[in-house]
């Protein structure tokens, strides 16, 4: 018997050649082994996605802008601090999605801003809700919802700045000094305007009194005089609205000196020429803690409205920002 199977082997053995085998009545057929199907993917496999990653969004200090009333404020972002102006974000155009990001990242609910009025400290905001405002502004902006706390004698302030940025935490509290307009700095803004249209070469307006749309007195933290500024109006408005024949806006700045006002800065622009563009003071603060001061413009345009800021550079007032959008919307 062991004979046998040896033989059998060397049967087997010797003819690999050859696919079929007859062994005692029995065929067998030699046949290489199916190929291996690919398996179709389950359900909710992991697999290559079109979908892109999120866009990135700014990690700086973030200023943003609104009104405070009772316990609540509304705040609409203005833009990343970059030196002592802004940068503007990036439009839903540019990078879709930009906007529910930011929100998402930066403003989720809980995160606290730092609130201040006229340069000071004058309490916090804790986030309650996001949202973007796509109606009022050039561009559609992130706006914030909120709770305050605001510090004593603070209660009464209106307008605020915010900056979204943990740094902020950490600025000094120093007093808040809000400051009504008196007889002088009215009058001081009638002179400035006087001296400042033949320079630019607006025409007269039929009453200089009644085309100022706008005077605010102010003092910037690191000055020991105060300022006032204004905004003449001649054909428009100082909201969103359409500009008529040869219209114009001048803003202004000046800061008490020896016998009165010195000007210190004018914005002149023509509405045929550049679009309506109309400022007004809104607020100050020292924008990245290098111990000047930066101002914020509400600039209103022929259908909504947008931002600028001031810096002051070698003793002078410049535009430091403005928005994009607001140099091509009239």
């Amino acid at each position: 018997m062991r004979r046998r199977w040896l033989l059998l082997a060397g049967i087997l053995t010797a003819l690999p050649g050859c696919d079929n085998v007859t062994w005692g009545g029995t065929e067998v057929h030699m046949q290489p082994p199916p190929e291996r199907a690919e398996a179709p993917p389950s359900a909710g496999a992991e697999g290559p996605s079109d979908v892109p990653p999120p866009p990135e969004v700014p990690t700086g200090p973030i200023l943003l802008a609104g009104v405070h009333e009772r316990d609540t404020a509304s705040l609409t972002a203005v833009g990343e601090v970059s030196g002592d102006g802004l940068r503007a974000f990036p439009t839903e155009t540019e990078t879709p999605g930009f906007l529910a990001e930011l929100n998402r990242v930066r403003f989720a609910p809980g995160t606290e801003l730092v609130l201040f009025a006229a340069g000071a400290r004058v309490g916090r905001l804790t986030v309650t809700g996001t949202g973007v405002d796509a109606d009022r502004f050039c561009a559609p902006r992130t706006t914030v919802r909120g709770v305050v706390e605001m510090l004593p004698g603070a209660s009464q302030v209106r307008r605020i700045l915010a900056l979204a940025d943990t740094a902020a935490t950490h600025r000094p509290y120093t007093p808040l000094r809000v400051i009504e307009t008196d007889y002088a700095q009215r009058t001081a803004s009638l002179a400035m305007a006087s001296t400042a249209l033949p320079q630019v070469g607006a025409p007269w307006p039929p009453s200089l009194l009644e085309a100022r749309a706008d005077v605010q007195a102010f003092q910037l933290p690191e000055s020991d005089a105060p300022s006032v500024a204004s905004t003449f109006l001649y054909n428009e408005e100082l909201a969103a609205s359409e500009p008529g024949p040869n219209a114009y806006s001048i803003f202004l700045t000046g800061t008490r000196a020896a016998g009165g006002y010195q000007t210190d800065y004018v914005g002149y622009r023509r509405a045929d020429r550049d679009g309506k563009g109309a400022p007004r003071y809104f607020d100050h603060l020292d924008l990245n803690g290098d111990g000047s001061s930066e101002i914020l413009l509400d600039v209103f345009g022929a259908r909504n409205r947008w931002f600028a800021a001031l810096a002051r550079r070698n003793g002078t007032w410049v535009r430091s920002f403005q928005d994009p959008c607001g140099d091509s919307t009239g």
